[in-house]
């Protein structure tokens, strides 16, 4: 009988997965992509490892150096390791400030730069202030709050710091520990109580108690990514005030409601800077104090472009002075000649850097194939001598450091981390154009990123694979890509259309998308693809359709719009509209995307006919589905819909969570799963070059 035993389990099995569908050891039908010990000629996952994060430039008072923070990937640990850098603006000669703090982040210079403040993670996983004598010595803890802090300034003359940091939760005892039921507002589904406000503080720069400058039910915001990080605090030049935003309440939903503030030191109080209750943010003053400049969407409305206006003195709603641009700016930083701002922004297949005087043209500077980062923010700093610099990418290498010595002179790339790419063979990328397939005034000249495989042969047929960037408020640049490069290295063409609602065209181009989701962009992309199958080089029985968050939107609207895809990826994919407007951090913020909540007027109808999920009985193609579960963005609930909505048809689907939060992996060891899965569902359906 003990001999029968293996041969019974094993005819079980084969009759189980006749019955059942496939088992779970072969449904995959795919072998794990092997991670190489050494990176390989061509760009891989051990390459992967091999790409650093830089981030936060600040050029130091004299102009002579900057600091930055530069994270490298630990596998074993699975997170990003940052250390704080030092590197000569004039030679680029580069060193380390810090070493084994693992957490290290937000670096500002004291006004006369023989300090360093950063925050680094204490033993209770607080961030707590830092402060580095440039002369030498070890870093000194400067703050002990009860709660991390999220941002902070220098005064003017260096001898304090204020920050923003959250309010600690009361300490309960007995069964008041238990008692915790929460008023739930606009809010995301997977909150676990009320957010407490967050507020600002004061402390002296040589140490001592940190006294509360602000408190109530109202909050200075808080980063929620993807997104900018939260509107910074900053004081007037004379140190007596400190500019700042308000929110009314912590719900996630209602960040809209924010307003520049100025606080006065002196007396306690504050006063609104604007007349404007929604939508205002970012208020940054001027070196001699005599304007303040802040974000603001155009004529006020959202979903519009977001403009930059400048008002004189600390009241008043100011002028919009970069309409004319027309591109959508996230942040202002002041030149030091008060008369002038940079700024930047996606703009066509790249992104820009504009000087905008505040009355006259702006002037775009040039930078080569240079593009500056601009995922919500744009990392960049200015000198005191009117220096510039930014992290920026090539088309062939990840993120540098580069400075502008003057308006007029070429940037120069003044770090090297990423030096060993100029070895590897990458896939060449080219900026493709179509036009909309729509009637005047919407018969846009549209453009995206075509990238090939190593090695490409001209002329030569290849399987093709959409990459559909996420936003919709962003753009697909021609520029390093480090999803579009790993699936070209496969052998395969990448395609990365940028469709109505993104912000590199203009802003009639980006509102295009309002009340039209997925059928006006799923027309963009169609179109898009018919001009590629035109020049003869795709492969037209081998189409496959990829993206996460709008990205996962979109391909889940075209595999129920068109039947021809040969496989498709949805990460973190929007499914249902009505679970983004009820159960999503930005929830009810989100009704100006359609026009109205579902739940008043005719809206409802509006909200089902874009839900990519209304269409799943035309849902034919094999489909990958990955996903945090802890997406505050975009619920894992419609993740589960989608799932179920092709397995209980019969479709091929495989559902991957994540059981972490936020809206994608960011730790080194899932993200570089994400990639690795990319590739593996991809190649049981196309065929290599």
């Amino acid at each position: 009988m003990k001999r029968l035993l293996p041969l019974l389990l094993a005819v079980f099995l084969v009759f189980s997965a006749g019955l059942f569908g496939e088992s779970p050891a072969t449904a995959t039908a795919t072998s794990r992509v092997p991670i190489p010990a050494t990176p390989g000629k061509v760009f891989d996952l051990a390459w992967v490892g091999k790409i650093l994060r830089i981030t936060d430039p600040k050029i130091s008072p004299d102009g002579k150096s900057l600091a930055a923070v530069v994270a490298h990937p630990d596998y074993d640990e699975d997170i990003y390791a940052s250390d704080l850098v030092l590197v000569d603006t004039a030679t680029g000669k580069t060193r380390y400030l810090t070493h084994d703090r693992k957490h290290v982040s937000f670096p500002r210079w004291s006004p006369s730069g023989d300090r360093i403040a950063f925050l680094v993670e204490d033993a209770d996983k607080h961030n707590q202030v830092f402060v580095l004598d440039m002369a030498g010595g070890e870093s000194m803890q400067l703050t002990k709050s009860q709660t991390s802090i999220q941002q902070f300034a220098w005064k003017p003359d260096g001898s304090a710091i204020a920050f923003a940091a959250a309010d600690a939760p009361p300490k309960k005892t007995g069964a008041d520990k238990f008692d915790d039921a929460f008023e739930v507002g606009d809010g995301s589904f997977l909150d676990k109580d009320k957010a407490l406000p967050t507020h600002l503080w004061l402390i002296p720069a040589v140490g001592g108690e940190a006294k509360r400058l602000t408190s109530g039910e109202w909050t200075l915001p808080v980063a929620f990514p993807p997104g900018p990080p939260a509107s910074p605090i900053a004081f007037t030049p004379d140190g007596s005030k400190i500019i700042y935003v308000r929110l009314e309440d912590t719900y996630s939903g209602d960040r809209r409601y924010s307003s520049p503030q100025v606080l006065d030191l002196a007396t306690g109080k504050s006063e609104p800077i604007t007349t404007h209750t929604m939508y205002s943010t970012q208020p940054v003053p001027s070196p001699d104090g005599a304007h303040v400049a802040y974000i603001y969407p155009r004529d006020g409305t959202d979903r519009n472009y977001q403009d930059i206006y400048v008002v004189g003195g600390l009241k008043g709603d100011g002028d919009n002075i970069t309409r004319a641009i027309d591109r959508n700016f996230f942040r202002a930083l002041w030149m030091p000649d008060n008369k002038s701002i940079l700024t930047g922004a996606n703009d066509g297949a790249t992104a820009g850097l504009w000087i905008q005087p505040l009355t006259g043209n702006a002037t775009r500077l040039d930078l080569g194939d240079i593009t500056p980062n601009t995922g919500f923010w744009l990392d960049a700093t200015v000198g005191n001598q009117g220096q510039i610099a930014f992290v920026g990418t090539e088309p062939h290498r990840p993120s540098e450091i580069y400075i502008l010595d003057t308006l007029q002179s070429k940037p120069r790339r003044l770090t090297t981390f990423h030096a060993a790419f100029d070895s590897l063979n990458l896939g060449k990328s080219e900026v493709v154009t179509w036009h909309s397939p729509d009637k005047p005034p919407r018969n846009w000249t549209e453009n995206g990123i075509l990238t090939y495989p190593p090695d490409y042969t001209p002329g030569k047929k290849l399987p093709l694979v959409l990459y559909i960037h996420g936003g919709p408020t962003s753009a697909s640049k021609d520029t390093f890509s480090l999803f579009a490069q790993i699936i070209a290295a496969q052998g395969w063409l990448v395609f990365e259309p940028n469709y109505r609602g993104s912000d590199n065209f203009g802003n009639d181009f980006s509102r295009a998308i309002i009340d039209d989701s997925g059928d006006g962009p799923g027309r963009d992309v169609f179109a898009g693809l018919d001009m590629l199958k035109k020049r003869g080089i795709v492969d037209e029985s081998n189409i496959a359709v990829t993206g996460w968050s709008y990205g996962g939107y979109m391909t889940s609207w075209l595999i129920g719009h068109a039947q021809f895809w040969k496989a498709a990826i949805a990460g973190a994919p929007v499914t249902n509209l009505l679970d983004q407007y009820a159960l999503s951090d930005s929830n009810v913020g989100r009704a100006t995307a359609i026009g109205g909540s579902p739940y008043t007027g005719d809206w409802m109808k509006h909200w089902v006919e874009q839900s990519p999920i209304t269409y799943y009985d035309k849902m034919t193609t094999p489909t990958l589905v990955l996903q945090d579960v802890g997406d505050y963005r975009v619920t894992i609930t419609q993740g589960y819909e989608l799932y179920h909505s092709l397995k209980d048809r019969g479709i091929k689907t495989w559902f991957y969570a994540y059981p972490i939060g936020g809206h994608s992996p960011n730790d080194p060891v899932r993200m570089r799963d994400v990639y690795r899965r990319w590739i593996e569902w991809l190649d049981q359906y196309l065929p290599h070059q």
